[in-house]
């Protein structure tokens, strides 16, 4: 098993530049690793870090030191010894000119609903599509550094979920709003006039996997490796379960490992009659009333502050901008209703650990890299996925969080080929 060690980025099909190195476990205990030559491998991997030549890319940054544990000694019973955990000294990310050039888009997928996304990377139309799918509060400018980076070899996508980021409706879902009295601060969703093209919209995993999967198939138009943090893990690979032609690999970063608390309709329709509401539009009143004190304290740029010191192990990393997109979201007018179906929805037709099995039976190959300091979705979580699929490469990086992408994006992802 081999993950790469964050110096060029490459795609290793049949053969490997000889710039490259790759970072392989060496057998000693989990953690301890070598650099090594690159050799024709059965993982197709994807990386975000500077080039060899630094002349060839603009402006680097300094280099820094991470810690990349190889999971899969630990699982194999290896003995550990104190102190092996190695310290790899890792090229930042080229700036300037050379970065790729983002280009945005607006895709209508259906009346009303549209879904902002953002392409790079697009004239080389010889290599594969990469597919970066966000977290929850989050969005496109989440997978910036990638698309600025890997954009320069790859076909690299990504989008905003509906109901989040720019991908907020337009209009009102019920414009017979009953808080006027607040005037240009007043909620779109807290009327009870349903639009037409708002019936049966609830912001659910179920709708963001069809969402992702019209995507590929209407907008990208071939199959594409997928990329997932945290909710966008979850949705990844439930895609790649559903529709398993679509998708040619998947790489969960600190993926959520469960969504939704309310029974799925269609798993469990008798169940699902005990809860009259699940998300839809109309808001019920009393759900009104919550989420507007809910709002209040969650939209605090304070609290959103607070979140980020959580989420991300080094406090160094610059969040400004992940901070000043996710206020502009939650001052769309839109925000507080939709918040409010995305936690009331439904959970999936099918659990994370069936999609798992189902991608394992498929021979969807799948990648796990995760942040080892993350305080949501801890280590645990990454090694009971590894022993539900132990054939599927596995590293915890430190120092990272939830959002190791973001956090330390110098460190190659990797998708098994």
């Amino acid at each position: 098993m081999e993950v790469v060690s964050c110096s060029h980025s490459r795609l290793a099909f049949h053969q490997t530049p000889s710039s490259a190195w790759w970072f392989r476990g060496n057998g000693l205990g989990p953690g301890h690793a070598k650099l090594t030559r690159p050799r024709r491998s059965a993982i197709l991997c994807l990386g975000t870090g500077a080039a060899s030549n630094p002349g060839d890319s603009g402006k680097v940054q300094a280099s820094r030191g991470f810690y990349v544990s190889d999971v899969d000694a630990a699982l194999r019973g290896i003995p550990t010894k104190a102190g092996e955990i190695e310290k790899m000294i890792i090229p930042g990310l080229p700036e300037g000119p050379e970065s790729s050039v983002i280009s945005t888009g607006f895709w209508e997928w259906k009346p009303k609903l549209t879904v902002y996304y953002e392409k790079s990377g697009m004239e080389n139309s010889k290599a594969p599509s990469v597919l970066f799918l966000p977290g929850f509060g989050v969005g496109t400018f989440h997978y910036e550094k990638q698309l600025k980076d890997l954009g320069r070899d790859y076909k690299v996508w990504t989008m905003d979920f509906l109901g989040q980021g720019m991908s907020l409706p337009r209009e009102d879902p019920t414009p017979n709003n009953t808080v006027e009295e607040l005037g240009e601060d007043a909620f779109w969703g807290f009327g009870q006039e349903l639009q037409p093209w708002a019936e049966e919209l609830v912001y659910s995993i179920d709708l963001w996997r069809d969402q992702v999967q019209h995507f590929i198939e209407e907008v990208i138009r071939e199959p594409v490796f997928i990329v997932g943090n945290s909710l966008g893990g979850f949705v990844a690979l439930y895609l790649a379960a559903s529709s398993p032609h679509l998708v040619k690999g998947v790489t969960l970063l600190n993926a959520t490992p469960f969504w939704g608390f309310l029974p799925n309709p269609a798993r469990s329709p008798w169940l699902s009659k005990i809860f009259p509401w699940a998300g839809t539009f109309p808001l019920p009143s009393f759900v009104r009333k919550l989420t507007e004190t809910l709002w209040q304290k969650i939209s605090d740029p304070r609290s959103i502050q607070g979140i980020l010191k959580q989420v991300y192990a080094d406090h160094s990393t610059n969040v400004d901008n992940v901070f000043s997109r996710i206020i502009e979201t939650t001052q769309h007018p839109a925000a507080a209703a939709s918040f409010a179906s995305i936690m009331c929805a439904p959970m999936g037709q099918i659990s994370f650990e069936e999609a798992l099995s189902r991608c394992q039976r498929l021979g969807i190959p799948i990648s796990l890299m995760y942040g080892r300091e993350d305080p949501w979705v801890r280590p645990i979580w990454g090694i009971k996925v590894k022993r539900q699929v132990p054939e599927s490469p596995y590293y915890e990086i430190s120092p990272a969080g939830h959002c190791p992408h973001d956090e330390v994006p110098e460190v190659k992802h990797c998708i098994c080929k």
